[in-house]
């Protein structure tokens, strides 16, 4: 499902970023190929010096489809940013991916809190966000760093992610889980 980015994937994530649905909410925008592979190498090697997390998302058959990446990592915190092609909308892989990258960060790595940042403008992912139960919005318990990211031209709201709220969501998930293997016996 995920997979640490690579530059032989380029090709195929450059012509699924570049469709007009998804490329507004791309955060390292690339306006050529060449310049995709460029951001593609500097990505890898910010990870390298820590800077950042980033993974390739892939389908079930081990394509390149997105990326799920954690940027501007500082004291255990980081900004969530991942995209999909445009046929991938809608088919689950993003909560899949959110899964695995949010398993990966809290008990794998030494990070405590997601932050994710949604353009008021964007509703499909504001919905989505607002449906996971893992998810606070932190607009006024975060107020500093909702103001922070709102002194541009695009306006946010700001969502935060916390270890401890995913890690009793991923209980209760699993507790569910059982329960539904024990009733199919």
């Amino acid at each position: 499902m995920l997979k640490k980015r690579e530059l032989q994937d380029c090709q195929a994530l450059y012509e699924l970023m570049v469709h007009p649905d998804v490329f507004p909410f791309v955060r390292h925008k690339a306006y050529s190929y060449e310049e995709f592979l460029f951001i593609t190498k500097q990505t890898i090697e910010a990870e390298e010096r820590g800077e950042l997390i980033s993974r390739t998302i892939l389908d079930e058959w081990g394509n390149p489809i997105g990326t799920i990446n954690l940027f501007d990592i500082e004291d255990g915190a980081g900004f969530l940013g991942t995209w999909l092609g445009k046929p991938y909308h809608g088919k689950g892989y993003n909560q899949l991916a959110k899964d695995a990258f949010f398993n990966e960060l809290f008990y794998e790595r030494s990070i405590n809190t997601i932050f994710m940042r949604i353009r008021k403008v964007n509703v499909r992912s504001t919905k989505a966000a607002e449906k996971l139960p893992y998810v606070t919005l932190a607009n006024e318990t975060r107020k500093r760093l909702w103001e922070e990211i709102n002194q541009g031209e695009d306006i946010y709201n700001l969502y935060e992610i916390s270890k401890d709220n995913y890690t009793l969501y991923a209980m209760r998930q699993q507790k569910l889980d059982d329960e539904q293997q024990l009733k199919e016996a």
